[in-house]
């Protein structure tokens, strides 16, 4: 079993900062990609970063400059620092994980977090 935990979320006003953070947890033995999602009410789940293992990041051309992906593989932890916070960045943000987990044999699949709510208002 694994579990994404996403912690981080909240209000902010317009150009403030956020630093997301999720954290795996279970029987996992490598992490290879993760990455960050957001879904607005009314609209379809769309990436936003990623992260291979090896440190290679990919982002939304909507947050390019203005959003970092990073990762702590001791941690199994991925992070989204999000500045110049815009109220179009307003939606449930989730994490996303390609694990490779269990006591041999090994089970790979993608595991999803429960989301954290960012709302970005004056």
């Amino acid at each position: 079993q694994v579990q994404l935990v996403e912690s981080g979320g909240g209000l902010v006003q317009p150009g403030g900062s956020l630093r997301l953070s999720c954290a795996a947890s279970g029987t996992i033995f490598s992490i290879y990609d993760m990455g960050w999602y957001r879904q607005a009410p009314g609209k379809q789940r769309d990436v936003v970063a990623s992260i291979t293992s090896g440190g290679s990041t990919n982002y939304a051309e909507s947050v390019k400059g203005r959003f970092t992906i990073s990762r702590d593989d001791a941690k199994n932890t991925v992070f989204l620092q999000m500045n110049s916070l815009q109220p179009e960045d307003t939606a449930a943000y989730y994490c996303n994980a390609d694990v490779l987990a269990g006591i041999l044999p090994f089970n790979r699949g993608r595991y999803w977090g429960q989301g954290t709510q960012v709302t970005v208002s004056s």
